[in-house]
């Protein structure tokens, strides 16, 4: 089970730089959890886990994980990884690490990202 959680970690986090958005969706169980970032209200299910992925469809961005940086223990993988999206003349980078729980399937039936405003970083783009 490690080497597929391994796997969907990293499809992960290349669908989250590339898209499309169904496909990131599909790693997620139909009534998976996502709570990005922790405090936030949770996104439950195939329809809100959607639509709170559709807001990085109109951004560019780029995506960095490397592979010494994911921990996998039973069902579940945390990992650090970096976001950097674009806006206008801003370059936003953002540094989570994410906690993943996995199905008996290999899909994600709970995320939680964390992070804050000490893992963010806005440079303007020159």
């Amino acid at each position: 089970m490690a080497t597929q959680i391994r796997d969907v970690v990293e499809q992960y986090v290349k669908l989250v730089a590339s898209g499309p958005i169904e496909d990131i969706v599909e790693l997620y169980a139909p009534d998976a959890v996502v709570e990005d970032p922790v405090g936030t209200p949770p996104k439950q299910g195939h329809a809100a886990i959607r639509e709170f992925y559709e807001m990085l469809t109109p951004l560019d961005r780029e995506t960095e994980l490397r592979p010494e940086n994911i921990r996998i223990a039973g069902n579940a993988a945390a990992f650090s990884f970096t976001v950097v999206t674009t806006v206008g003349e801003q370059r936003i980078v953002v540094s989570p690490i994410d906690v993943m729980e996995f199905d008996d399937e290999g899909r994600i039936c709970r995320m939680r990202a964390y992070w804050g405003e000490d893992n963010t970083r806005v440079d303007r783009v020159e």
